[in-house]
């Protein structure tokens, strides 16, 4: 099974300057910027079958990772 990456500069390629810029400046973005890469991270573990978890634990990590991913783009966009 081929595992898809989904840091946001693969997911945001064309705000890769904006994801910069507010990493260094916005101390809130950059919270929920590292809490999305962990949470990316583990959900790749779990798809790896690394880190062994239920189907409904997995489910719920992408929802969460795509909920991340809305409140970042926000503020990317604003």
């Amino acid at each position: 099974m081929t595992i898809e990456h989904h840091d946001l500069v693969h997911e945001f390629p064309q705000l890769r300057d904006r994801i910069h810029e507010l990493k260094i400046s916005n101390n809130h973005f950059r919270r929920l910027f590292d809490e999305y890469h962990e949470l990316t991270n583990d959900i790749e573990n779990m798809e790896a079958e690394i880190t062994a978890v239920t189907t409904q634990t997995e489910e719920e990590a992408k929802m969460r990772r795509v909920n991340l991913k809305d409140e970042l783009y926000k503020m990317l966009v604003a």
